[in-house]
Protein backbone atom coordinates (compact mmCIF):
# COMPACT_ATOMS: atom_id res chain seq x y z
CA UNK A 1 0.00 0.00 0.00
CA UNK A 2 1.04 3.49 -0.96
CA UNK A 3 0.70 6.15 1.48
CA UNK A 4 0.55 9.89 -0.57
CA UNK A 5 -1.33 13.10 -1.21
CA UNK A 6 -2.29 14.86 1.77
CA UNK A 7 -2.09 12.94 5.18
CA UNK A 8 -4.29 15.22 8.30
CA UNK A 9 -2.87 14.86 11.23
CA UNK A 10 -6.09 15.09 13.47
CA UNK A 11 -6.07 16.64 17.06
CA UNK A 12 -7.77 15.23 20.13
CA UNK A 13 -11.08 17.22 21.28
CA UNK A 14 -11.76 17.26 24.82
CA UNK A 15 -14.47 19.02 27.03
CA UNK A 16 -12.96 21.70 29.00
CA UNK A 17 -9.81 19.95 29.14
CA UNK A 18 -11.23 16.54 30.62
CA UNK A 19 -12.94 13.66 28.79
CA UNK A 20 -12.42 13.08 25.49
CA UNK A 21 -15.10 14.54 23.02
CA UNK A 22 -15.64 11.96 20.84
CA UNK A 23 -18.61 13.55 18.80
CA UNK A 24 -16.04 16.58 17.79
CA UNK A 25 -13.53 14.11 16.72
CA UNK A 26 -16.02 12.53 14.38
CA UNK A 27 -17.06 15.86 13.05
CA UNK A 28 -13.56 16.75 12.46
CA UNK A 29 -12.43 13.43 10.78
CA UNK A 30 -15.55 13.99 8.85
CA UNK A 31 -14.62 17.36 7.77
CA UNK A 32 -10.94 16.66 6.54
CA UNK A 33 -12.13 13.54 4.54
CA UNK A 34 -14.65 15.51 2.97
CA UNK A 35 -11.71 17.98 2.31
CA UNK A 36 -10.45 15.53 0.03
CA UNK A 37 -7.33 13.81 1.86
CA UNK A 38 -6.20 10.50 1.27
CA UNK A 39 -5.59 9.48 4.98
CA UNK A 40 -5.75 10.93 8.08
CA UNK A 41 -3.67 10.39 11.23
CA UNK A 42 -4.37 10.06 14.94
CA UNK A 43 -2.27 9.50 18.08
CA UNK A 44 0.74 11.96 16.93
CA UNK A 45 2.14 14.44 19.01
CA UNK A 46 -1.12 16.97 17.56
CA UNK A 47 -3.36 14.59 19.19
CA UNK A 48 -1.88 14.72 22.26
CA UNK A 49 -1.06 10.65 22.21
CA UNK A 50 1.33 11.23 25.31
CA UNK A 51 -1.58 12.41 27.35
CA UNK A 52 -3.96 9.78 26.25
CA UNK A 53 -4.86 6.42 29.04
CA UNK A 54 -4.44 3.50 26.77
CA UNK A 55 -8.02 2.93 26.77
CA UNK A 56 -8.30 6.49 25.34
CA UNK A 57 -6.09 5.65 22.67
CA UNK A 58 -7.89 2.99 21.34
CA UNK A 59 -11.31 4.36 21.65
CA UNK A 60 -9.80 7.56 19.44
CA UNK A 61 -8.66 4.66 16.58
CA UNK A 62 -12.24 2.84 16.75
CA UNK A 63 -14.37 6.80 16.87
CA UNK A 64 -12.07 7.66 13.81
CA UNK A 65 -12.09 4.62 11.99
CA UNK A 66 -15.95 4.47 12.22
CA UNK A 67 -16.38 8.24 11.08
CA UNK A 68 -14.08 7.29 8.22
CA UNK A 69 -15.95 4.39 7.24
CA UNK A 70 -13.25 3.38 4.51
CA UNK A 71 -13.65 6.80 2.62
CA UNK A 72 -9.54 7.67 3.15
CA UNK A 73 -6.57 5.17 5.37
CA UNK A 74 -6.31 5.97 8.92
CA UNK A 75 -2.63 5.58 10.39
CA UNK A 76 -2.20 5.21 13.68
CA UNK A 77 0.85 6.80 15.98
CA UNK A 78 2.19 3.51 17.85
CA UNK A 79 5.65 4.63 18.87
CA UNK A 80 6.60 3.44 22.28
CA UNK A 81 10.02 3.31 24.23
CA UNK A 82 9.89 -0.50 24.20
CA UNK A 83 9.74 -3.16 21.74
CA UNK A 84 7.05 -5.07 23.18
CA UNK A 85 4.76 -2.15 23.76
CA UNK A 86 4.96 -0.62 20.07
CA UNK A 87 3.85 -3.64 19.13
CA UNK A 88 0.90 -4.15 21.59
CA UNK A 89 -0.01 -0.69 20.08
CA UNK A 90 0.21 -1.69 16.89
CA UNK A 91 -1.38 -4.74 17.17
CA UNK A 92 -4.89 -3.07 18.89
CA UNK A 93 -4.40 -0.13 16.33
CA UNK A 94 -4.69 -3.14 13.41
CA UNK A 95 -7.78 -5.19 15.36
CA UNK A 96 -9.40 -1.46 15.69
CA UNK A 97 -9.58 -0.42 12.11
CA UNK A 98 -6.16 1.53 11.21
CA UNK A 99 -4.60 1.22 7.92
CA UNK A 100 -1.40 1.63 8.20
CA UNK A 101 1.11 2.33 11.90
CA UNK A 102 3.61 5.51 12.65
CA UNK A 103 6.03 4.87 14.33
CA UNK A 104 9.79 6.77 15.71
CA UNK A 105 12.54 5.36 17.14
CA UNK A 106 12.22 4.49 20.59
CA UNK A 107 13.82 7.11 23.22
CA UNK A 108 16.63 6.06 24.62
CA UNK A 109 19.99 7.10 25.95
CA UNK A 110 22.77 6.05 23.44
CA UNK A 111 20.58 4.38 20.55
CA UNK A 112 21.97 3.12 18.04
CA UNK A 113 21.26 2.21 14.34
CA UNK A 114 21.16 -1.44 14.73
CA UNK A 115 18.72 -1.08 17.66
CA UNK A 116 16.26 1.43 15.39
CA UNK A 117 16.60 -1.13 12.48
CA UNK A 118 15.78 -4.52 14.85
CA UNK A 119 12.55 -1.94 16.05
CA UNK A 120 11.25 -1.23 13.32
CA UNK A 121 11.71 -5.15 12.40
CA UNK A 122 10.20 -6.68 15.45
CA UNK A 123 7.17 -4.65 14.92
CA UNK A 124 6.96 -5.99 10.95
CA UNK A 125 7.29 -9.24 12.08
CA UNK A 126 4.57 -9.13 15.30
CA UNK A 127 1.89 -6.91 12.74
CA UNK A 128 1.04 -7.29 9.09
CA UNK A 129 0.28 -3.58 8.54
CA UNK A 130 2.00 -0.88 6.59
CA UNK A 131 5.13 1.47 8.79
CA UNK A 132 4.81 5.19 8.41
CA UNK A 133 8.77 5.48 9.84
CA UNK A 134 8.85 8.74 11.44
CA UNK A 135 11.94 11.26 11.33
CA UNK A 136 11.45 13.67 14.09
CA UNK A 137 15.18 13.88 16.02
CA UNK A 138 12.98 16.74 18.65
CA UNK A 139 10.57 14.06 19.41
CA UNK A 140 12.66 11.00 20.22
CA UNK A 141 15.98 12.38 20.15
CA UNK A 142 17.63 10.33 17.29
CA UNK A 143 18.67 11.42 14.00
CA UNK A 144 18.35 9.32 11.06
CA UNK A 145 20.40 9.97 8.45
CA UNK A 146 19.16 9.11 4.49
CA UNK A 147 21.21 5.94 4.44
CA UNK A 148 19.51 4.69 7.51
CA UNK A 149 15.90 5.39 6.45
CA UNK A 150 17.14 3.69 3.05
CA UNK A 151 18.33 0.72 4.90
CA UNK A 152 15.28 -0.20 7.08
CA UNK A 153 13.43 0.78 3.92
CA UNK A 154 15.20 -2.00 1.79
CA UNK A 155 15.39 -4.17 4.56
CA UNK A 156 11.30 -4.58 5.75
CA UNK A 157 9.71 -3.52 3.09
CA UNK A 158 6.62 -2.75 4.65
CA UNK A 159 8.68 -0.11 6.20
CA UNK A 160 9.02 2.36 2.98
CA UNK A 161 7.12 5.39 3.74
CA UNK A 162 8.71 7.91 5.83
CA UNK A 163 7.13 11.09 7.62
CA UNK A 164 10.27 13.83 7.66
CA UNK A 165 10.25 16.28 10.90
CA UNK A 166 13.77 16.96 10.17
CA UNK A 167 14.49 20.40 8.45
CA UNK A 168 15.37 21.08 5.48
CA UNK A 169 13.40 18.35 4.50
CA UNK A 170 13.22 19.14 0.86
CA UNK A 171 17.03 18.34 0.74
CA UNK A 172 16.21 15.48 2.96
CA UNK A 173 13.93 14.15 0.77
CA UNK A 174 16.50 14.54 -2.13
CA UNK A 175 19.18 12.31 -0.52
CA UNK A 176 16.36 9.76 0.30
CA UNK A 177 15.69 8.96 -3.08
CA UNK A 178 18.52 9.30 -4.68
CA UNK A 179 19.83 6.61 -2.02
CA UNK A 180 16.66 4.78 -2.50
CA UNK A 181 17.37 4.51 -6.30
CA UNK A 182 15.06 2.37 -8.10
CA UNK A 183 13.29 1.65 -4.84
CA UNK A 184 9.84 2.67 -4.14
CA UNK A 185 9.81 5.00 -1.14
CA UNK A 186 7.24 7.12 -0.52
CA UNK A 187 8.60 10.22 1.33
CA UNK A 188 5.83 12.37 3.14
CA UNK A 189 6.78 16.32 4.44
CA UNK A 190 6.12 17.06 7.80
CA UNK A 191 6.71 20.28 9.92
CA UNK A 192 3.57 21.26 9.68
CA UNK A 193 3.53 21.46 5.45
CA UNK A 194 5.64 24.41 5.83
CA UNK A 195 7.85 23.36 3.10
CA UNK A 196 5.46 22.12 0.54
CA UNK A 197 5.85 23.17 -2.60
CA UNK A 198 9.92 22.34 -2.04
CA UNK A 199 9.21 18.63 -1.13
CA UNK A 200 6.92 18.04 -3.68
CA UNK A 201 9.67 20.19 -6.53
CA UNK A 202 12.05 17.57 -4.40
CA UNK A 203 10.34 14.32 -5.35
CA UNK A 204 7.73 14.07 -1.92
CA UNK A 205 4.43 11.66 -2.06
CA UNK A 206 2.78 14.72 -0.23
CA UNK A 207 2.59 15.71 2.86
CA UNK A 208 1.16 15.28 6.84
CA UNK A 209 -0.07 17.81 8.32
CA UNK A 210 -2.23 19.15 10.62
CA UNK A 211 -2.81 21.99 8.93
CA UNK A 212 -6.79 22.69 9.69
CA UNK A 213 -7.35 23.42 5.80
CA UNK A 214 -6.48 20.81 4.52
CA UNK A 215 -8.84 21.90 1.17
CA UNK A 216 -5.81 23.85 0.07
CA UNK A 217 -3.37 21.42 0.44
CA UNK A 218 -5.39 19.21 -1.47
CA UNK A 219 -6.11 21.80 -4.59
CA UNK A 220 -1.89 22.58 -4.12
CA UNK A 221 -1.51 18.81 -5.13
CA UNK A 222 -3.65 18.38 -7.76
CA UNK A 223 -2.27 21.75 -9.55
CA UNK A 224 1.14 20.53 -9.10
CA UNK A 225 0.40 16.84 -10.50
CA UNK A 226 -1.27 18.77 -13.27
CA UNK A 227 1.64 19.94 -14.19
CA UNK A 228 0.50 24.08 -13.36
CA UNK A 229 3.67 24.46 -10.82
CA UNK A 230 3.47 28.04 -10.94
CA UNK A 231 -0.32 28.31 -10.00
CA UNK A 232 0.21 25.68 -7.29
CA UNK A 233 3.18 28.07 -6.32
CA UNK A 234 1.01 30.98 -5.98
CA UNK A 235 -1.62 29.43 -3.96
CA UNK A 236 1.14 28.10 -1.61
CA UNK A 237 2.65 31.25 -1.04
CA UNK A 238 -0.46 32.72 -0.12
CA UNK A 239 -1.71 29.75 2.32
CA UNK A 240 1.98 30.09 3.85
CA UNK A 241 1.33 32.89 6.86
CA UNK A 242 -1.76 31.06 8.00
CA UNK A 243 0.68 27.85 8.56
CA UNK A 244 3.15 29.82 9.77
CA UNK A 245 1.09 31.11 12.69
CA UNK A 246 -0.50 27.61 13.62
CA UNK A 247 2.49 25.81 13.71
CA UNK A 248 3.91 28.21 16.29
CA UNK A 249 6.15 26.25 18.79
CA UNK A 250 4.26 25.22 22.25
CA UNK A 251 0.97 26.81 20.90
CA UNK A 252 0.28 25.51 17.96
CA UNK A 253 -2.01 22.46 18.93
CA UNK A 254 -3.88 25.17 20.51
CA UNK A 255 -4.43 27.37 17.72
CA UNK A 256 -5.51 24.87 15.34
CA UNK A 257 -7.94 23.43 17.95
CA UNK A 258 -9.07 27.29 18.19
CA UNK A 259 -9.73 27.36 14.27
CA UNK A 260 -11.28 24.09 13.85
CA UNK A 261 -13.70 25.10 16.71
CA UNK A 262 -14.35 28.10 14.51
CA UNK A 263 -14.69 26.02 11.57
CA UNK A 264 -17.81 24.27 13.82
CA UNK A 265 -15.69 21.05 13.49
CA UNK A 266 -15.25 21.28 17.54
CA UNK A 267 -16.97 22.22 20.52
CA UNK A 268 -14.49 23.03 22.62
CA UNK A 269 -10.53 24.02 21.64
CA UNK A 270 -9.20 23.26 25.28
CA UNK A 271 -5.93 20.91 25.65
CA UNK A 272 -5.23 18.63 28.03
CA UNK A 273 -2.93 19.91 30.99
CA UNK A 274 -0.04 20.77 30.76
CA UNK A 275 -1.48 21.86 27.62
CA UNK A 276 -1.27 25.59 26.04
CA UNK A 277 -3.82 27.99 26.84
CA UNK A 278 -4.14 30.63 24.29
CA UNK A 279 -3.41 34.45 25.41
CA UNK A 280 -5.37 37.26 24.28
CA UNK A 281 -2.74 38.41 22.24
CA UNK A 282 -2.47 34.92 20.02
CA UNK A 283 -6.16 35.11 19.62
CA UNK A 284 -6.51 38.51 18.42
CA UNK A 285 -3.48 37.52 15.92
CA UNK A 286 -5.56 34.75 14.75
CA UNK A 287 -8.40 36.70 14.26
CA UNK A 288 -6.49 39.26 12.01
CA UNK A 289 -4.90 36.27 10.11
CA UNK A 290 -7.64 34.59 9.23
CA UNK A 291 -9.12 37.25 8.28
CA UNK A 292 -6.01 38.83 5.68
CA UNK A 293 -5.59 34.84 4.31
CA UNK A 294 -9.23 35.22 3.39
CA UNK A 295 -9.06 38.27 1.48
CA UNK A 296 -6.41 36.60 -0.74
CA UNK A 297 -7.66 35.22 -4.32
CA UNK A 298 -8.87 32.46 -4.36
CA UNK A 299 -8.69 30.99 -1.02
CA UNK A 300 -12.28 33.14 0.09
CA UNK A 301 -13.89 29.99 -0.64
CA UNK A 302 -12.55 27.99 2.12
CA UNK A 303 -10.88 30.62 4.86
CA UNK A 304 -13.27 32.61 6.80
CA UNK A 305 -13.11 34.48 10.39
Amino acid sequence: MHIHGVCSVLPTPFRAGGEIDHESLARVADLVVTAGVQAVTVLGATGEALRLAERERARVIETVATAVAGRAQVIAGTSADGVRTCVEFSREAFHLGANAIMISPPRAMKLSSESVVNHYKSVAEAIDLPIVVQDDPPMCGFSMEAGLLVRIAREIPAARTIKLDDAPTPAKTARILAAAGDMHVDVLGGLGGLFLLEDLMAGSAGVMSGFTHPEVLVEILRLFRAGDTDQAADLFYRIVPLMRFEFQEVLGIAIRKEVFRRRGALSDASTRAPGAVLDEGTRAGLGRMLRWTSQQEGLGRWISE
